[in-house]
């Protein structure tokens, strides 16, 4: 970690909703005037598409999960450069159209690398991989703020198989096969992060999921409970929380649980201060 070169990290499975916190913490760098740099997941991917699907076909069980498809080791290299001198390296990954568009590159491939711009307050990081830590590597060890964002795992396959279907075009039978290549992956490397973060949000649904792979529609954030873990508890004004985010309620001392709702409201109170903590650190010492 460092004081002068702070990295939050915010870690989830692909359709957990880290696209929405990412707009939350995006505001929350507006409104106070911070300055961050960011890095997306799938840049550090190690494989264009049509490498990817080649290699998936001749190996069932590979998935954009499993660490050896990721170029890890980089991606903690960014994060050790960044942390000591604010420094540090990014791509992107062309996805759509739209990114084609922008970027002036084919779809499934990526950006060339381009330097960090100079003079950030901190570095923001949203994938699948962002506290990865094994015989190897110890990703977790570098970012000053990590989050989680899971969804409960019928709640995120439902996601998955209506994001895929409706924007992607795939069949049921094709989301299904995916779901089931990224399995072993998902239980050794993506839930394992999880102990590792400082803060979870966690959706739970309060309506019927029983069977995903029939489900017609996601369910909304007023269906929806979140579950907001805090690591160490030490500091946080839970009473305050409570009164501000009406309907919560504590379900464990370390543990508040919120309409899902109120999911915004309660990342802008709960991280808005951490947040600024971290900056003023930085100013203090630049």
């Amino acid at each position: 970690m460092s004081a002068r070169h702070p990295i939050i990290s915010v870690t989830g499975s692909s359709g957990a909703g880290t696209t929405s916190v990412r707009n939350t913490f995006e505001q929350i760098f507006r409104r106070e005037d911070v300055s961050a740099v960011y890095i997306e997941g799938d840049g550090f991917h190690a494989f264009d598409r049509e490498t990817m699907h080649a290699m998936m076909a001749a190996e069932p069980t590979l998935s954009h999960f499993a660490p050896r498809a990721n170029l890890l080791p980089e991606l903690e290299e960014v994060f050790r450069t960044y942390g000591e001198s604010g420094r540090g390296r990014t791509r992107h990954y062309v996805h759509d159209v739209e990114d084609a568009a922008r970027y002036g590159r084919p779809q499934g491939s990526f950006t060339e690398w381009e330097d960090f711009e100079p003079g950030s307050d901190l570095l923001f990081y949203e994938g699948l991989h962002g506290c990865v830590v094994d015989q190897s590597l110890d990703l977790a060890r570098y970012p000053d703020l990590k989050i989680g964002v899971v969804p409960v795992i019928n709640l995120e396959w439902i996601q998955k198989l209506h994001r895929d279907r409706s924007f992607r075009g795939y069949s049921t039978d094709a989301v299904t096969d995916v779901i089931l290549r990224r399995m072993p992956d998902y239980v050794q490397t993506i839930c394992p992060q999880f102990s590792w973060t400082d803060i979870n949000f966690q959706r739970v649904p309060t309506v019927d999921t029983s069977n995903p792979f029939i489900a017609r529609w996601i369910p909304t954030a007023d269906e929806s409970m979140v579950v907001i873990r805090f690591k160490d508890p030490k500091g946080i004004d839970f009473s305050y929380l409570r009164s501000m985010l009406e309907g919560s309620f504590m379900s464990r001392a370390n543990s508040i649980v919120i309409p899902g709702g109120k999911l915004d409201l309660a990342m802008q109170l709960i991280l808005t201060p951490i947040i600024m903590q971290l900056v003023e650190r930085k100013r203090r010492l630049a």
